[in-house]
C-alpha cells in the first residue's frame, strides 16, 4: 500500500521560505513523476511543479517559476518543495501526488494523471 506523508507546513511573513518534504513509503518510485498540488480555500487544486523520478526534469507552474524549486531524493523516496519569496497568495494547502503509468511529461500538471496522494499541509503566508 503506497503512502505519501508531507511535512514541512507552517506559518511564515511575505518574503520568506518554507521547505516542504513529501515521503513516500509502499513502494519504491523508479520512473513516472512526483508532484506538488495547492488549494485554496474556494478554489479547485492547482498544479505547483513536478519531476521526473528518472530524470530529474521539471516542470513548474509560471505563478511560482523562479521562486519554487522541486527536487527529489531517490534514495530516500522523498520529493521536497523549496519555497521562497512566499506571497500571501501562496496560501493554500499543498499535496503531493504519484504517478508511476503514464510518466513525466505534458501531462504532469494534470491530477488526474496521478494515482497518489498524500493528506495534504496546510501553508499560510501573512503579509
Amino acid at each position: 500500500q503506497v503512502q505519501l506523508v508531507e511535512s514541512g507546513g507552517g506559518l511564515v511573513q511575505a518574503g520568506g521560505s518554507l521547505r516542504l518534504s513529501c515521503a513516500a513509503s509502499g513502494r519504491t518510485f523508479s520512473s513516472g513523476a512526483m508532484a506538488w498540488f495547492r488549494q485554496a480555500p474556494g478554489k479547485e487544486r492547482e498544479f505547483v511543479a513536478a519531476i521526473s523520478w528518472s530524470s530529474g526534469s521539471t516542470y513548474y507552474a509560471d505563478s511560482v517559476k523562479g521562486r519554487f524549486t522541486i527536487s527529489r531524493d531517490n534514495a530516500k523516496n522523498t520529493v521536497y518543495l523549496q519555497m521562497n519569496s512566499l506571497k500571501p497568495e501562496d496560501t493554500a494547502v499543498y499535496y503531493c501526488a504519484a504517478d508511476d503509468r503514464f510518466g513525466f511529461g505534458p501531462q504532469s500538471d494534470n491530477p488526474v494523471y496521478y494515482d497518489y496522494w498524500g493528506q495534504g499541509t496546510q501553508v499560510t503566508v501573512s503579509s
